[in-house]
């Protein structure tokens, strides 16, 4: 039998013009936990969180979520998150999980993701929504660490950590979905700001910067 593959969508804002000031957007930085690396194999998301910056600001809108991963989580996972079998035994499935998700995303007229290593994180959703015969359709996405390797070229791929001590930001709850999201939100704004004393103030500007980064070109 063949399964059609179905689509799970969810409206962000209005496609912005790309001259869009840094001040005058939002975006949802989120963070996932899992049972492991193996992210296409046998491991699993057990956790989401998430938190709106807008105007440039880390808001008080956050999203938090346990998810059953349907399978036993390593000890070294619960010792390293914090998250065991009586949290995630009666919570959400991960379609559940990322549709709540998405409608906090589209309630907060996101106009993208952020995340640290963002690329792990999204690659967490896309394989959950397989699982579901659901397809994934990325939207605007920046990544913290190429913000960070613009402004400093000789950067390295570090913890999430490192960079909040190295600019002076808040550190919460680690290895906790919501709690490395708050780090990721202040951290983000912090570079805003230096991005901003460097000429780079426009969503264009941020997402030439990503390009760059990843070796892309962007056509406006």
């Amino acid at each position: 039998m063949f399964w059609k593959k179905k689509s799970l969508h969810y409206q962000l804002a209005n496609q912005l013009p790309l001259n869009t000031p840094l001040e005058n957007m939002s975006f949802t930085v989120f963070d996932t936990e899992t049972t492991g690396f193996s992210i296409g194999g046998k491991d699993r998301l057990i956790e989401i969180g998430a938190v709106q910056v807008e105007n440039m600001s880390v808001t008080d809108r956050t999203f938090q979520t346990f998810v059953n991963p349907e399978r036993e989580i390593p000890e070294r996972i619960v010792e390293l998150t914090g998250i065991n079998e009586g949290q995630v035994k009666d919570a959400p499935n991960s379609l559940e999980a990322i549709e709540a998700f998405y409608k906090y995303v589209e309630e907060n007229d996101s106009g993208g993701w952020v995340g640290h290593y963002l690329s792990f994180d999204v690659m967490v959703l896309k394989k959950e929504l397989q699982r579901h015969k659901f397809t994934f359709d990325e939207p605007l996405s920046v990544d913290t660490l190429d913000l960070i390797g613009y402004l400093n070229p000789s950067w390295d791929m570090r913890d999430l950590e490192h960079y909040a001590k190295q600019f002076g930001t808040n550190i919460y709850q680690r290895h906790s979905a919501l709690g490395d999201a708050l780090t990721t939100a202040h951290l983000l704004v912090e570079i805003f700001h230096h991005l901003r004393m460097r000429g780079k103030r426009t969503l264009g500007d941020i997402i030439d910067i990503t390009c760059k980064e990843n070796g892309k070109i962007l056509q406006f």
